[in-house]
């Protein structure tokens, strides 16, 4: 049997419920946790995040086979769920808990980011500046069950979520042209 090299990413990008589909049923993906990362406190809960207290921020960490589904590929998913000139939040979700950022785990998945991001200032389709910052990687702590997998579980909440939050217009504005 082929031994597999599996990758992790994580990407905030807003509400993690609303950053999980997207990546979920994409090739050589094996798992999408909803979590939290980049804060102070070691493995907070839901409401301790939600006072912006921790420091950490909802994200979503990705554990995917590069050969299926390389990291770039990844990268171009990403932007086309976020609003990559918002520094204070994404949509509807404002505060430091909701920020845009792609975090990193290798020099490689750095230069990629960077790259990329990169390239989408230079493209022109954002008047305003890219401003999602790419950090290292820092500890990652899975969301409480209830929020993981969260369109399955709550289809109709969810999707209501989604077309009320501003997301779903700003997506099919500024990336489905």
């Amino acid at each position: 049997m082929e031994e597999r090299n599996l990758e992790k990413a994580t990407f905030a990008g807003g509400c993690f419920w609303c950053m999980v589909k997207p990546f979920d049923s994409l090739p050589g993906i094996e798992s999408v946790v909803s979590g939290y990362t980049g804060g102070h406190t070691v493995n907070p809960t839901y409401e301790e995040v939600c006072t912006g207290t921790t420091g950490h921020t909802e994200a979503v960490e990705i554990t995917f086979d590069p050969k299926l589904f390389p990291y770039k590929d990844l990268v171009e998913v990403y932007w086309q769920q976020t609003d990559p000139t918002d520094p204070n939040g994404q949509f509807v979700d404002q505060g430091n808990s909701y920020r845009p950022a792609i975090f990193y785990y290798s020099e490689e998945q750095r230069a990629i980011a960077e790259e990329s991001k990169r390239e989408l200032q230079e493209s022109g389709r954002f008047k305003k500046p890219i401003i999602t910052p790419i950090e290292p990687a820092q500890p990652f702590y899975p969301a409480e069950e209830h929020h993981q997998d969260f369109y399955k579980k709550s289809g109709f909440h969810y999707k209501n979520y989604r077309a009320l939050s501003g997301r779903d217009r700003y997506i099919k504005n500024h990336w489905k042209k």
